[in-house]
């Protein structure tokens, strides 16, 4: 099986979910004429980032009765989404989450789990945490999703392929930090660290920034997907909106995995017995 992937590198407005999405509709119609299979936004793609004291104002539950959610699963009935926003669970706390929509239905939510709140950034102040990684199944195949902090842990991934996922799909809002040779320091970490998600796991990975500007910080952009050797399948540009796509071709996986066997050798009962005595403070 092939995937025709779309990678939605928006700008966002800050607070304004109806006008974000306009402009998700927009792009997935954009999508659909261009035949893909998947189009995955970057993180809190429906409100932007620096929320605050707006994150109350703007949080929605994914379900069909939600009326920005009844419009997406709508559109998701013959192309699957990854939308970013703020859920809000029935106790009234806010969570940065990522959705997958397909056919009409709410396949599967992940709650970020890692919130920075260091430097410049202040997650923790207005957000929960989420407390789980799961991979989930789609009519292509079983996936899982990061969103943004989430992937700097090697765990997090780690847990995903244990679970099954064979296609990883990062979400972020990154802002600009730094500078190199060829462009924004912050972009060249996050696509090293994606390239080599992908050799060491022996899975796709995929990656939708944000760009733009907001509240003083600079969004970059550059969609990536890697295939399970790590090598580069498409790059989009920095600093600019724009659809980026690619074709997975799923077989790659088991070619990969035949000559580099790393999932049938890995030794997870292990990992958990050094866990529990680490996590114990022993040292025997």
């Amino acid at each position: 099986m092939q995937i025709n992937l779309a990678l939605a590198q928006i700008n966002t407005v800050l607070g304004d979910v109806e006008a974000n999405l306009e402009k998700h509709l927009e792009f997935i119609q954009e999508a659909r004429s261009q035949k893909a299979d998947l189009i995955v936004f970057p993180e809190l793609s429906l409100t932007g980032y620096v929320l605050q004291d707006l994150v109350p104002a703007v949080a929605h539950r994914p379900s069909p009765d939600d009326p920005v959610f009844h419009r997406l699963l709508d559109a998701s009935r013959d192309l699957d989404l990854v939308v970013g926003f703020v859920d809000e669970d029935t106790r009234h706390r806010f969570y940065i989450a990522a959705g997958y929509l397909s056919r009409g239905e709410i396949v599967h939510v992940h709650r970020k789990v890692h919130l920075p709140t260091y430097t410049i950034f202040d997650e923790k102040r207005f957000l929960a945490e989420g407390d789980s990684f799961r991979a989930f199944d789609t009519r292509f195949g079983r996936a899982g999703i990061l969103i943004c902090e989430d992937f700097w842990h090697a765990s997090s991934p780690y847990l995903l392929w244990l679970d099954g996922a064979d296609i990883l799909l990062l979400t972020s809002a990154i802002p600009g930090r730094g500078v190199t040779d060829e462009h924004i320091g912050s972009s060249e970490w996050v696509e090293t660290i994606a390239k080599a998600y992908a050799g060491l796991f022996t899975v796709f990975v995929a990656h939708a920034n944000r760009v733009g500007f907001e509240d003083g910080l600079n969004f970059w952009g550059g969609a990536t997907a890697y295939n399970p050797d790590g090598r580069l399948i498409t790059k989009g540009p920095y600093d600019e909106e724009a659809l980026t796509y690619a074709e997975l071709d799923l077989a790659q996986i088991r070619r990969t995995r035949a000559r580099l066997p790393l999932l049938r050798d890995e030794r997870a009962s292990l990992v958990q017995k050094e866990l529990e005595r680490i996590i114990q403070g022993g040292k025997k």
